[in-house]
């Protein structure tokens, strides 16, 4: 009896308070249909690499969602939905904007608040201008810090229009006439913000047959391989006879027996026009009459792409004219062209430090 007597005992205590009211709880629901927001704002958060990308958190109290709507773009890019403690992003181009916020509480209660938004780009940075050139045709690259696109301006025709460049590309130009030049690079912020910076170029004519080195308008390449090898364009040494020219090239042979001179050309030397390379040359050197000068054509258009041939000094002391005939090799059809000049001298034997002149290289029949 005992046991029974406990049980209802307990049976009646958790029925008396199972129908007790707790403190502080509230079974009304009326005011959920009423419930509005407050304290609406907003956090701009506008990005400054001239992306236009501006971070939106709405602010308030008691909203479950907001709808932004950005003031730019169309269609569902046009606004978003954003829940509270959330945010939205957005790209804008320079300009001011309207962004309306709608607040919308539980209940469905909204709430509309605009913002004034001003996007505005910095202006490019570091600009650095990359130039290539050949003959008369010019490459130019550009990079800058918060650059969205470049115009480039070649410098050679008056009121010049700028020629688009964009991020990463390439533009050329090619040049009616040799001469400096002032080459300008607007680099564009994508707004009104705007940085340029000139570099001077020099255009050259192009370089082919014939090579005379007194003109200035030319670049005379003569690039050398081989130790101690050296060519540079100096005074004629001997300005007299078949040569009075200012201008010549001298010629100093290296330490290997290989070792020359190499020329790209922008003209091509083409068989059609004469099979004979004539070149004047000053051999200064008693000692060096029956060494031979070779002229060898390279990148050329024939089976392996090279033709030489040697021809030997004769006298010392005053300029003589040298002549390679092109003709005399089988190999070497009128069809063919070439595109680099090599030069040798006293090949394959003793003759270190050697030095010789040579000018007027033309092509005849």
């Amino acid at each position: 009896m005992k046991k029974v007597t406990i049980i209802f005992g307990l049976a009646v205590l958790l029925a008396a308070t199972g129908c007790q009211k707790k403190d502080g709880i509230s079974s009304d629901l009326s005011f959920l249909s009423s419930a509005s927001t407050a304290n609406n704002s907003k956090i701009f958060d506008i990005s400054n690499d001239n992306s236009g990308k501006v971070v939106i958190t709405p602010t308030g109290q008691g909203a479950a969602s907001y709808t932004v709507s950005y003031g730019h773009g169309t269609g569902t890019g046009a606004s978003a939905v954003v829940m509270p403690g959330n945010n939205t992003t957005h790209a804008y181009p320079e300009g001011t904007y309207t962004v309306t916020i709608v607040s919308k509480s539980i209940s469905g209660v909204e709430s509309t608040a605009t913002y004034p938004l001003t996007v505005t780009y910095r202006a490019p940075e570091n600009v650095a201008i990359t130039t290539s050139q050949t003959a008369l045709l010019l490459k130019v690259k550009a990079t800058a810090l918060y650059a969205a696109s470049y115009l480039v301006y070649y410098g050679d025709v008056a009121n010049e229009v700028g020629t688009p460049l964009a991020t990463g590309a390439e533009v050329s130009h090619t040049y009616a006439a040799a001469g400096t030049y002032t080459v300008k690079v607007v680099a564009l912020s994508g707004g009104v913000a705007k940085t340029e910076k000139t570099t001077s170029v020099t255009i050259f004519d192009p370089f082919g047959l014939p090579i005379t080195f007194d003109l200035s308008t030319i670049e005379y390449f003569f690039g050398t391989f081989g130790g101690g090898q050296q060519f540079a364009t100096v005074t004629n040494p001997n300005a007299s006879g078949l040569n009075t020219s200012a201008k010549v090239g001298k010629f100093t042979r290296g330490f290997e027996s290989w070792s020359g001179t190499y020329s790209p050309l922008n003209i091509q030397i083409d068989m059609a026009l004469g099979k004979k390379i004539r070149v004047l040359a000053y051999n200064p050197d008693p000692l060096l009459i029956g060494k031979k000068l070779n002229i060898e054509l390279e990148a050329g258009t024939i089976a392996n792409g090279i033709a030489v041939l040697r021809t030997a000094f004769t006298t010392s002391g005053v300029w003589e004219e040298l002549v390679f005939d092109f003709g005399t090799l089988s190999a070497v059809p009128a069809t063919a062209k070439f595109s680099q000049l090599v030069l040798r001298f006293n090949d394959g034997t003793d003759g270190a430090g050697a030095v010789i002149y040579v000018d007027n290289f033309r092509l005849t029949n």
